[in-house]
């Protein structure tokens, strides 16, 4: 017998039967508050993601706090040098739990242009965990909102996510098997 069966007929049309784990998922994901900070030129991009034009505001991410004690998601949006790199940790270790990473531009996720710099981190996922990844020079707002919605995705349904990577985990290892199998990836 499920809880629903208990409702009275007169009071199903009234009464939404959840769970408190999926209430908070779904309270948590439409209540997404980003740390405002950008490094680059991705950053006002960024900024008018939260102006009245594309106005993120209508899913609940408007609010860009000034504090990463007040804030669950970082984007880090423009190039990341190694000079910068210890502040934007201190930033991401001192955001609440749980906290998520939005690498946002070619620069962040793969150093861009400026790969080959001495200066330039070759990407973002060699110093933090990135939980959605936004290409483009720089990407426009809509892809900002796009990725923010795949994060809602990813916050209200983890079973997803792990499902996701079980799969590319099969993958890695398929092919790791195949490599070994012709004798190593040299020959």
């Amino acid at each position: 017998m499920e809880i629903v069966d208990i409702v009275p007929p007169m009071l199903k049309n009234n009464v939404i039967v959840t769970t408190v784990d999926s209430l908070f998922k779904w309270a948590h994901g439409n209540s997404i508050w980003p740390l405002s900070s950008g490094l680059a030129c991705c950053a006002i991009e960024m900024m008018s993601a939260a102006g009245g034009r594309f106005d993120i505001a209508r899913f609940g991410y408007e609010v860009f706090r000034p504090c990463p004690r007040q804030a669950d998601l970082l984007i880090v949006a423009g190039t990341l040098t190694w000079k910068m790199t210890p502040p934007l940790i201190r930033l991401y270790e001192e955001m609440a739990e749980p906290k998520y990473v939005i690498a946002m531009g070619n620069c962040t996720i793969a150093g861009g242009p400026f790969a080959d710099s001495y200066s330039v981190v070759p990407g973002i996922d060699e110093i933090l965990p990135v939980d959605v990844y936004i290409p483009g020079c720089p990407p426009r707002p809509e892809a900002l909102i796009n990725g923010m919605l795949k994060l809602k995705e990813k916050i209200m349904h983890p079973e997803h996510v792990e499902k996701a990577r079980e799969v590319l985990l099969q993958q890695k290892l398929a092919k790791m098997d195949r490599i070994k199998e012709m004798g190593g990836a040299g020959k």
